[in-house]
């Protein structure tokens, strides 16, 4: 959406103004450029850290609020026209009943394709506190981690930003096996059912 030119050019104008609107949109490559303006003494560590926990915690509980909305008015009246059923969701439920905040720990630090594990979670009602607290544990450990990234190696960004989605591929490619494994084992279950 934003280049980083353009990113880099409005952390250093507007700082922690704009930080949290695009940290909900752009958020780990917007948390390795904050923690290279840091370094370079613009912004403040400790009060970025917090504006990047607090935007990127409110762009996932945006994810959620859309996988709750997307059960009760989409899936519910469409998803038997799209293959995709409300009885689906029961399995996707009882993992996430299981192993819900390991689930979420594990899509968060997945470069990628963290929005669908946190649409997941909505769509299968996991309390929202529940959420919350798991999907805050692991916004804390990643943001601290790309924020030192930028901190120590943000001269580098161009190289970060083609390592990031070299990672978001390999996390899309990975996260696309894992969910057709899923459903295929499934599908083999209601077979023999």
């Amino acid at each position: 959406m934003f280049s980083l030119e353009q990113i880099i050019e409005l952390l250093i104008q507007y700082k922690y103004y704009i930080l949290f609107p695009i940290m909900i949109i752009e958020g780990p490559i917007a948390t390795v450029i904050a923690g290279f303006i840091v370094s370079v003494g613009v912004m403040n560590f400790i009060i970025t850290y917090f504006v990047v926990i607090v935007g990127d915690t409110t762009g996932d509980i945006i994810y959620y609020i859309i996988g709750r909305w997307g059960r009760e008015k989409f899936l519910e009246r469409w998803g038997k026209y799209i293959g995709f059923p409300v009885e689906k969701v029961i399995p996707i439920e009882k993992h996430f009943e299981e192993h819900g905040a390991k689930t979420l720990f594990i899509g968060k630090m997945a470069q990628g394709i963290g929005g669908i594990f946190l649409v997941a979670a909505g769509l299968v009602k996991m309390p929202f506190l529940k959420f919350l607290s798991a999907n805050l544990f692991a916004t804390l450990a990643k943001s601290f981690g790309l924020l030192l990234l930028g901190y120590f190696f943000g001269q580098a960004i161009n190289n970060i930003n083609s390592i990031l989605g070299v990672i978001s591929a390999i996390s899309i490619g990975i996260g696309i096996i894992v969910i057709f494994f899923f459903f295929y084992r499934q599908k083999m279950v209601d077979v023999k059912i």
